[in-house]
């Protein structure tokens, strides 16, 4: 016998889910891929284990959808760039279908990394990345001291670490 929380689990399921997916459908415009983050909505529901409170039910499906839809719109603007650059290659030196993958996981990964970054942080490490500015031409962009752009690149760094090594 179901508990409780399958109980109101499946009682959301069934009563917003074909909601969820008209909504997604008009913001999205596509049919498949609604039915796919309605779906991976409630995946996420089940698996957070936290369910809404009574009446809240649409309100908090609402907010774990537009997230999936940020995260979804992410991945196809940095996908879109990558094969736009890929167009610029010439053909033999075109990665295959695996590798491009890996490269778009890993460029998926970069950008969750800088998103979560504080903005000092992510500007700086920018700025020192890719722009190749030295620490006091950071300090002087930020208007802060180059020791602060030295704790803003170690932090950088340090988030750098936890996503090639995990910990």
């Amino acid at each position: 016998m179901p508990n409780t929380s399958q109980q109101q689990l499946s009682g959301l399921y069934s009563d917003h889910h074909g909601w969820l997916q008209r909504w997604l459908r008009a913001r999205l415009g596509d049919r498949e891929q609604a039915a796919d983050i309605a779906q991976d909505t409630f995946v996420r529901l089940l698996v957070s284990q936290r369910l809404p409170s009574v009446g809240e039910g649409r309100r908090f499906l609402l907010q774990i959808a537009r997230h999936l839809v940020v995260d979804h719109w992410r991945r196809q603007r940095i996908e879109q760039a990558y094969l736009e650059s890929l167009a610029q290659l010439p053909v033999p030196e075109t990665p295959s279908p695996e590798t491009r993958l890996l490269i778009i996981e890993s460029l998926l990964q970069i950008d969750a990394m800088l998103d979560a970054m504080p903005e000092r942080v992510r500007s700086a490490f920018v700025m020192s990345q890719f722009e190749g500015l030295s620490y006091a031409q950071i300090a002087a962009r930020l208007g802060v001291s180059v020791s602060a752009v030295q704790k803003y690149m170690l932090r950088a760094i340090g988030a750098c670490y936890q996503v090639v090594y995990g910990s």
